[in-house]
């Protein structure tokens, strides 16, 4: 099979992304994060992205709307209903094609619940693909400095899912390479609650194209009042995609013309807002949160 026909298709349903790695790269990640858990017999993965609209950061950047429209439209619906839909229906095409194709979520391991092997050597279920080393190994993302997955087209405005197929494809994509942030560490500034440190950065990625990010006090992130969210079923680690860190990366990225996906106006219109730990106002001139001009 050819990733032109697969990408064509999956476009076609509804994917705004579209890679394909071969399985070998996955070999580096351990067996509790390996997609050859699943399935061993996988040759090819599939990695889909539907978009974080970024309309439904808007209720967020003015502190005024957190749940309605971002919980929908960038969080649980986007993944649940419309990202889910685009997966289903590319695996279903797939299957007619005679081949077997896992689907998966895109969700963090941190605090997930695990069972017991059911056998020697075989890793607890269940195991939880790293997603973000996939959406790297099939060429469509980078980890930033903030230690979240950038896009040339969306920045950190997407949402991923997996497909495990036991076919080989036809001109698989690159290993994306460093290109999207150029840390400037507006992440780490934005963050009223020191949650993110550059005092020891961590190697990340898949070998040969490794990244340094910053070490993320995930413990405190989880109870940020500035955007980052929990939702049932999805472990402890937090949703950071409206939080202030991944904001200010979204105005950042925007001014440097770093996405393709581009708008009239910018996205931070106003001075932006944010709180402490125990929801106090703070002043964000004081911890280095810009803003653009009004247009």
């Amino acid at each position: 099979m050819n990733a032109g026909d697969i990408k064509a298709y999956a476009r076609e349903r509804g994917a705004d992304l579209c890679g394909i790695a071969p399985a070998e790269r996955f070999a580096a990640l351990p067996p509790e994060r390996s997609p050859l858990s699943i399935a061993p017999d996988c040759r090819s993965v599939i990695v889909l992205g539907r978009r974080i609209l970024r309309g439904a950061l808007r209720g967020v950047e003015e502190g005024t709307n957190f749940n309605g429209t971002y919980g929908t439209f960038g969080h649980q619906w986007l993944e649940d209903n419309f990202l889910a839909r685009t997966t289903y229906d590319v695996t279903c095409w797939l299957e007619t094609k005679g081949i077997e194709a896992v689907p998966l979520f895109s969700y963090f391991e941190e605090g997930m619940i695990k069972g017991v092997s059911v056998a020697p050597g075989k890793p607890a279920p269940n195991i939880i693909v790293d997603f973000e080393f996939a959406a790297q190994a099939a060429g469509l993302a980078e980890m930033g400095l903030g230690d979240f997955p950038l896009t040339a087209e969306y920045g950190p405005r997407q949402r991923f899912a997996l497909i495990l197929i036991d076919e080989a494809v036809e001109n698989p994509d690159s290993t994306k390479k460093k290109s999207i942030c150029s840390d400037c560490g507006a992440c780490v500034k934005a963050c009223p609650l020191g949650a993110i440190s550059l005092e020891k950065k961590r190697r990340v990625g898949v070998p040969g194209s490794e990244m340094d990010v910053a070490t993320v006090d995930y413990s405190v992130c989880k109870s940020c009042p500035n955007g980052a969210r929990m939702a049932p079923g999805r472990g402890t680690k937090p949703d950071r995609c409206a939080a202030a860190c991944v904001r200010a990366c979204v105005v950042q990225l925007e001014k440097a013309g770093k996405c393709s996906n581009s708008f009239e106006h910018p996205f931070r219109k106003r001075k932006p807002w944010a709180l402490d730990a125990l929801r106090r106002p703070v002043d964000v001139d004081a911890i280095g949160v810009g803003c653009d001009k009004k247009h």
